[in-house]
């Protein structure tokens, strides 16, 4: 099982800041970066939303810290800026614990491909803490 675990900071329309304090705070290098607005649904966004990061990965060491704005209109509960998002090289890993997980707690993003990942979910456990679920093909750019 080839597995681990990131910290993922979101944020409410401060991610580009928050990417360029974390680079020169941290000595961080910057992996990857992406916008709502180069997103493959980007043609009926708002100008504003399309210039949020809908991810970005810094490299701080020997670790990767993950960066995003949330969409507008979703709210950020105190307690939820920072997930753990656990990514794996096997689909079946990610399902496996993803079930497990949603047995006792809240489904947030219903497990599904998506455009940055074949096989992505996210769910809040049962003690308040919020787990994204990331298959990593090995064909990010920032692998």
């Amino acid at each position: 099982m080839s597995m681990r675990s990131t910290p993922f900071i979101m944020l409410d329309g401060q991610a580009a800041e928050a990417i360029e304090f974390y680079r020169e705070a941290l000595n961080s290098k910057l992996l990857f970066k992406t916008t709502y607005g180069e997103g493959t649904d980007a043609d009926g966004l708002p100008d504003e939303v399309k210039t949020r990061i809908s991810h970005a990965v810094l490299q701080t060491g020997e670790n990767d810290l993950m960066v995003a704005d949330i969409f507008p209109g979703k709210s950020i509960v105190i307690g939820d800026q920072v997930n753990i998002c656990i990514t794996a090289t096997q689909q079946s890993e990610i399902e496996e614990m993803y079930k497990k997980f949603s047995e006792k707690g809240q489904v947030i993003f219903p497990l599904q491909e998506t455009e940055f990942s074949p096989c992505f979910g996210i769910v809040k456990d049962h003690f308040n803490i919020t787990f994204q679920f990331f298959m990593n093909d090995t064909t990010s750019s920032w692998s």
